[in-house]
Formats: structure tokens, sequence, C-alpha cells
């Protein structure tokens, strides 16, 4: 049903035609008889005219507008097959061909298809309905055509009826690639969707994104304004206007449609760039009303007109801007370009377009070059007819020539011999002279086969029916005073890439790129883009990245963020910089101060240790614990010092693990040996019987020194073995990091330092205890300086280690460690030092009893009157002694009587001097 109802109009039609024309071959354009003809549609005439009276009869009207560019593509038609014919190619079948004026329109289009579908040999012209069109024989076996797309789609879909063969030089609209609906069509160029992206590429190349587009409201316009906007879309260009112009000359708001496009691009003043999807004579309007209006841009031509010498030779072109188009890849035509110097020798009985071409050379033959072009492409068929008279043959050389479009011109010829191709793989087995020989649909099958020798390279047609060429990038140049259309670049359809022949032509693409076309200004690297209330994206506000951010290209919608535990940026920052590593570097000065201090000490305490060594008999030395006390301590004090070398330079696990352990154990071992030097000297100069029984009972040195140390060692090693310090990286300066030891356990490294602490202040109890010792050897008070000096240093370290933070915080640690050694190490051995070099006459044993026996005799002295003002009253009541020794045998034998107001007499007793001396000999045997 659905074939009567498309056949019924395509009958009506065909005898409207029957009937309109005297004759059905005057519908002929040109046209050659053979053995297997192909047919041919293109638009020779821009326009169709239309009748004016009413009503409106179904009448093909002539046409006028004569396009030397289409009529050369017809010649290239014809001058290929006669090629054909007189080559080996087909050997004893002849080509012919029927070519037909489209006038542009679909309607006179379709009516040529319809007598393409008619019955061949028939003669009526007519063509027959059936279900199957297997068998069916029409007038032709393919056909090449049309020159425009949206005539293309419509007699495609005429022509799939029965599978005829089309093959198009010059219809690229994307949507013919879709062999669901187009199964018979086929090109000799690329589709749209290569062009629109090679325009898309053009446009990033040169920094453009704010363009406007200028499209013919046809098929084919839309079309190509849909892909390329697709197209656009993906590279960030944005379309800042679309104009879109109508498709017929004819149309009564043609010119008020390109009027409001000019003021459309003359208003938007950051637009520089037009991209425009006409066809030939459309542009022509619109650049004559352009130069008018002194436009100036950059005007992006599609293959339609981009090779255009009757555009590119309008007066005063230049003043257009700079012109770069796409045009279709060409080959070798100088075998066509030679047909064309012969073509006046030609017959024209079969040509009414080279009839017509020659009376338009008559007609204008007294313009010059522009004004001529102008001429013929303004006379109407009707105003041929009505001055064909007696004129003088005209012949312009070379005319036809200078206008030909190289790329249209290859791909019409390389549609011919793709057919030819096609019928010889057809004819290999049968007589093609027969017309019957084979059917369209079995063409079909093998122009798909296809593979055409074009120069050097093989080309054929891929699954979409497209020939993959390249494209030439061609610019509008004036030389000479003259606008010439040259080839700038190559682009590769498939790598999406231009190739360029020498840099003079480099340099033409690249002095594109100083025309601004953009909606703001590009943003730098090291910016990113803000969208602005516009709704285009192009259209925005250049901000700084922030800090820790950066883009390293232009035009970034969001700043990259820099891996913030490594990395920084600034703030405007191209690129992420890597954190400089901090620590407290053997080169660092203040390390290098630390380290000197550290240094002096261990020499201290070296030299302490020869003096102490050649110094072992006397009394200061002995009367200090002995040399292998000393020693200890010395060496404890040795490795505090030592320890401080672990906190400089690039932490690691070892130094971490070893710094503290090592300071704790041997501040301990000093501490420790310390306290009972201070229990020694306690009990060697206590009178009091209750503390020296004390006393007597703490006082174990070897098992104490290793006990509390064991102690320490044993927090210590728990401390390493479940919460062990390790090597921390700190991020908290923006710009650096720190490497440091973290402590692993705060607890931890707390026990240890409060350990040390309760033993020094045990230790500090014992001395303040023992501080009214003899003046000449009183230690027990330097111990209690230096215990001091601990904990001030301690104490003050707290707070500014906990605020600390950074490459110096192991410093402040090597400060209050050098701090407290040094001090404990000065108030115990210094002053014995002295004694030893400076004091050496009170180094001695008699000088040594003489000071504890006088220390000895006031300690006892003291004892007795501590006892009397025990047993004395409350203070309020002021005592005073009323009785002295009775006679002088009490005073010899110790007595001494006490009178205290309001009290019985009392007697005390007083020490004999012969005591006086044992508890000497007590004391320094003790000592």
């Amino acid at each position: 049903m659905a074939f009567v109802i498309f056949l019924i109009p395509c009958f009506v039609i065909s005898t409207d035609i029957a009937f309109s024309c005297q004759n059905a071959d005057d519908f002929v354009g040109a046209s050659s008889p053979g053995d297997i003809i192909i047919g041919g549609l293109f638009a020779v005439h821009s326009e169709m005219l239309h009748p004016e009276e009413e009503p409106i009869k179904p009448i093909i009207q002539n046409c006028a507008g004569f396009e030397i560019q289409v009529f050369l593509q017809t010649l290239a038609m014809i001058h290929a097959i006669e090629t054909i014919n007189n080559s080996t190619l087909l050997s004893g079948v002849t080509l012919g061909y029927e070519i037909y004026d489209t006038c542009a329109e679909v309607t006179k289009a379709m009516a040529s298809a319809l007598r393409f579908l008619s019955k061949f040999n028939s003669s009526e012209d007519a063509v027959e309905f059936k279900c199957n069109y297997s068998n069916y024989i029409p007038r032709v076996k393919a056909v090449t055509g049309a020159s425009y797309s949206e005539v293309s789609m419509a007699v495609s879909r005429l022509l799939a009826l029965q599978l005829i063969p089309q093959v198009s030089p010059a219809s690229s609209a994307e949507i013919l690639s879709d062999k669901i609906r187009f199964p018979s069509f086929f090109r000799t160029i690329p589709s749209d969707f290569h062009q629109t992206r090679a325009m898309t590429h053009l446009i990033c190349e040169s920094g453009w994104n704010w363009i406007g587009v200028i499209a013919t409201d046809d098929d084919n316009g839309r079309f190509a304004l849909e892909s390329f906007g697709v197209q656009a879309m993906v590279n960030n260009v944005c379309i800042a206007f679309k104009e879109m112009l109508p498709a017929y000359l004819s149309d009564s708001t043609f010119h008020t449609k390109v009027d409001q496009a000019i003021e459309k691009i003359v208003k938007e003043t950051r637009v520089n760039v037009i991209v425009v999807f006409m066809r030939q004579f459309h542009v022509l309007k619109l650049f004559k009303k352009a130069i008018e209006r002194n436009v100036n841009k950059i005007w992006i031509a599609s293959d339609n007109w981009s090779a255009a010498v009757k555009i590119s030779t309008i007066p005063n072109i230049r003043q257009l801007g700079t012109v770069v188009g796409f045009g279709f890849k060409s080959g070798d035509i100088s075998s066509f370009q030679e047909f064309l110097r012969n073509l006046h020798e030609k017959p024209t009985e079969n040509n009414k377009f080279l009839r017509e071409y020659i009376m338009l050379l008559s007609v204008c033959a007294h313009l010059e070059y522009h004004d001529f072009q102008t001429c013929i492409a303004n006379q109407s068929q009707d105003d041929l007819l009505e001055n064909d008279g007696n004129k003088p043959q005209f012949w312009r050389d070379d005319f036809l020539n200078a206008n030909v479009e190289p790329g249209f011109i290859h791909s019409t010829i390389l549609a011919v011999y793709a057919i030819a191709h096609a019928i010889k793989r057809q004819c290999k087995d049968r007589d093609c002279r027969d017309p019957s020989a084979f059917t369209p649909w079995e063409l079909l099958e093998e122009l798909k086969k296809v593979i055409v020798i074009d120069g050097d390279k093989e080309v054929k047609f891929d699954s979409n029916g497209d020939m993959s060429t390249s494209y030439d990038v061609l610019l509008w140049k004036e030389i000479d005073g003259h606008m010439e259309i040259t080839t700038m670049a190559e682009y590769n359809a498939e790598k999406g890439g231009f190739i360029f022949e020498d840099e003079e032509k480099k340099k033409d693409f690249l002095a594109l790129k100083k025309v601004q076309s953009t909606c703001s200004q590009h943003c730098r690297p090291g910016q990113v883009k803000k969208v602005t209330e516009s709704p285009h994206t192009c259209c925005y506000e250049c901000i700084y990245c922030p800090e820790n951010h950066y883009s390293n290209q232009t035009d970034m919608d969001y700043c990259y963020r820099c891996n913030n535990r490594t990395y920084w940026a600034p703030i405007n920052s191209t690129t992420c910089y890597r954190k400089t590593i901090y620590f407290l570097a053997w080169t660092d000065w203040f390390a290098v101060f630390l380290l000197l201090l550290s240094a002096c000490g261990v020499v201290l305490v070296l030299s302490i240790c020869v003096i102490f060594t050649k110094n072992l008999d006397t009394p200061v030395v002995k009367a200090s614990g002995g040399l292998t006390v000393c020693y200890i301590i010395l060496f404890s004090h040795f490795l505090i010092f030592l320890s401080t070398v672990f906190f400089i330079d690039v932490p690691t696990e070892f130094k971490c693990k070893t710094r503290q352990a090592l300071f704790g154990i041997s501040f301990t071992l000093c501490i420790s040996c310390i306290l009972i030097k201070s229990l020694k000297i306690l009990l060697a100069f206590s009178f009091d019987p209750k503390l020296q029984n004390f006393l007597k009972c703490m006082y174990k040195p070897i098992p104490t020194v290793v006990t509390c140390t064991g102690i320490q060692v044993i927090i210590c090693t728990f401390w390493l073995i479940f919460r062990t310090p390790f090597v921390h990286q700190n991020f908290s300066i923006p710009r650096a990091i720190i490497l440091e030891c973290n402590e692993g356990s705060i607890v931890a490294f707390g026990i240890m330092l409060g350990y040390i602490a309760a033993l020094a202040f045990i230790c500090f109890i014992f001395a303040f205890k023992g501080r009214k010792l003899p003046e000449n050897y009183n230690e027990a008070k330097f111990i209690t300086f230096g215990m001091l000096i601990y904990f001030i240093a301690w104490i003050v370290f707290i707070p500014v280690y906990a605020t600390t933070f950074g490459k110096y915080l192991p410093a402040v640690e090597i400060i209050v460690v050098l701090i407290s050694n040094y001090g404990i190490l000065c108030c115990t051995f210094l002053p014995k030092c002295y004694i030893i070099i400076y004091k050496q006459e009170t180094n001695t044993k008699s000088a040594f009893l003489k000071m504890v026996y006088t220390y000895s005799s006031k300690s006892a002295g003291s004892v007795a009157v501590s006892q009397v003002s025990l047993d004395s009253k409350s203070s309020s009541l002021q005592a005073t002694i009323t009785g002295s020794c009775k006679t002088e045998n009490d005073s010899v034998n110790g007595n001494c009587h006490f009178q205290v107001p309001g009290q019985p007499l009392m007697k005390g007793k007083v020490l004999p001097k012969n005591a006086a001396r044992t508890m000497v000999r007590k004391r320094v045997s003790s000592i």
C-alpha cells in the first residue's frame, strides 16, 4: 500500500512533465548515447523562476543564475566519460550520459529522478509500479550528483526504490552517511563530520572560542550547523550567534535576513570569526552587503564556496578581512584543463548548457571580468530566448580555466571513474552492450567493493559510502593586487592534524592567532575560569588559583590540587613545588654551636678524669667516693654529652630509639651515684642517732645504683618494645616537611623524665640535709646547687618543648640536657678540682683532719646545746642559764649545771676532748 501511495504522485509528476514540455527530451541539459547510460544532476542554475500569476500551475519553469562552477562540473563528467570511452577500461562498451539541471530546487531534481526511474526504452518515460524491482531495467544504471545535500537527500530516497547507485561529488551532509535511510548513496568526498571537526581544530589552534555562524535554512545548512555545534561544544568553543538565511534567493525575506545577519555581526564586536555554511550565491549577496558596511572579520569557508573564484573576485573583497576555507583535496586535472581549451570546437547540439554559455558570452561580451561574471549569473533562460538573434559567437580564452574549482572537478571525475570500475567488474562475464545485462542493484553491490587509483594512491568507499580524502586548507591572499586562493596546509581527516609544505605557509597559519575572537580574555596558567552569569561557558572571569593549587594550561576550568603532604604552591601558581625538608643539620650554625658545647663538655669530663687520676691518693679524691665512683659519674656525664649527637642531622629509626634511652639511662646512672654520695656524706656528718641508723640501712652503694639504674632500663625497654619512637614527617608548616622523631608515647617519655626527676629530688633532699658541712669541703651544698639547676632547666623545658615546633625542637632538648649536665658536672667536680689545683695546702691529711675536727667540735657543742633547749620551756619564757660548774672537779668530770628561772637546777655533761677526737676519727673513716 505504501508503494501505491508513493507512486501516485510520481505518475502525476511524470504526466505533468510530458504536458509542460514540448518534448521530454527538452528537459535534458546534456546527453550522449551509449550502451550504459549514467545520469547526472547538477545545479547549473542557482534558482528556478516562479510564476507570478494566480493560480500557480504545476509547471516546471525555466531557471536563472547561470553557475559557471557547476557548469564546469558537468563538463568534468562529460570529459571523464569521453576519456573512459577512449580508453581500454571498458573494452567494447561505451558509456552514455543524461545530465539534468536541478536549478538548486528539490522539486525539479525529483522530476529528473523520475525520468531516471522510468523503464528503459519506454516511449512514455513512465515509471512502472512493481512489487519487486529486482529485474527492472531503468533508464540509467547510476547517477552522478547532486550538487547540494538537500537535493541529494530527496533524490536518494527516490533512487533507493530501485537501488540505483548515486555517487555525489559535492553533497557533504553527515546524515547521508546513514545507510539505512540512504542505502544507495555514495560520495567521493568526506562527510561534514570531518569538515566541521577540521574547522573546530582550526579555531582551537588559533585560540578563538567566541564565534558566529551563518548558514542556509535548508537540510544541508541545518545538519552542518548541528555537526559543527557538537564539535564546538566538545572543544570548548562557544557560538555567540547563529543566523539562518533562506535557502532560495526567490524568498521575499532573503534580503531582510541578510541585513539582520550583517547587523548582528556589526553589533557583536568581540566576535571576529564567522563560520559560513552557505551556497555560493548566498555568500555573494552576504559579502556585497558586508563590504558596504565595512565589516572586517575572519571568515571560515565551507567546502561549498571556499574555492569560488566568482566570490574572490568581488570588488574590494580585501576589505572583508581574511578568508580561510576548507576545500576538497584535488588531484591532477591537467587533462580536463586541456579539454576546456578545446571546448569551443565541441558540438553543441546535445549540450544545452554549452549552448547557453556561448549565448551568455555573446550577451555579456562588452563587460569587464567581474561585471562579466555578474552578467552571466543574472541572465535567465527567458532573457536569452528573447535576445537570441544573429549575434556573432564570442569566446573568452581561459575564462573557464580561471573559474575551475579543482576539488569539485576532481571529485566529479572520481565519481565517474568509480561507477566505471564497478561496471567493469559487472561486465567480466556478461555482454554489457546489452542494457539488460545487469540491474542497478547489482552494480550497487560492486560499487561497494570498488578501488580506484587516484594518482599514486588507492581510494575506496568506506562502510558509510564515503571516501575519506583529505582537505586543502585554503587562504585567500592578495598577490599583486589580486585576491588569489592559495593552499596554506593540508588537513588529514583521519589523524586530525595540519600538514604544512614549508615554513612560509606555516607562518601564514600562525599569523591567524594575532586576531582575537574571545568572549573573555584568555586565563593564563596560574589562573582559572570563573563562569559569570552569561549562559555561555566562554564568558568568564579569570581568578587566581588559591594556595596549594595550580593550573598549567590556558583557560583551565579548575585548578589542580597539590599533594599537600609533599608539595605546595603559592597563589597564582603554574606548578607545585616540592616542600623543603627541614631538620637540624650538621651545617646549621645552631647545631654547630651546640655540638661545640657538647665537645667542650667531653673535654671537661676527660680533663677532670685526668686530674682525679693524678691525685688519686689525696683526701679530696678519696672523700669524693674514690676513683671508681668518680669514673662512673664522669662516664655517665660523657654518655649524656654523647647523646646530644643523636639529636642532630637526618632522623633515623636508630637515632630516634637511641637518643632518649641513652640520655635517660646515663642521667639515671649519674643521679644514682650522686645519691649514694649524698647518703654517704649525710651518714658521715650526721649526729642524730635515729638518722644515723636509717642512713646505715639505706647506704648500700652497689645495690642502690644497680636498682635505680635498672628501673630506668626497664622503663626504656618497655618503651622501645611497645611504643617505640619513630621518624615522623611534620606537615604543620605549609611549605616545609620537618623530619623529626616522634617519641611514640608521651606517657613513656614523661615516666622516664619523671623517674629521673624523682631521683634528683631525693638526692636534693639528702644533699640539702648535709648542706652545713665544713666550709672547705661542702660537697652537699654543691650537689644541692646542681640539683636546683637541673630542676630549673627541666621545669622551663616542659612549656618550651610543648610550644615549640620545627627543626629546632631537638635543639631545645639538647640545650636542657647540656644545661642540666653542665650544672651537675660543674657543681660536683669543679670545686674539688679547684682545691686540687689551687688549694693544695688544704688537700692534705692533716689539714683535712683539722677541718673535720673543728667541724666536729662545733657540731658536738651544738648537739649539747640542742639537748638543753629541748628540755626548756617555750620561747615566751626567756630562759637564762643561772648555774655553772660548781667545782673544778665537776668541770673536769664533765658535769655542768644549768639553772632556768622557775625550774629546778639541771645537770649536763660536757664531752671531753678525747671524745671529740674519737668522733673525728669515726667521721674520717666514714668518709
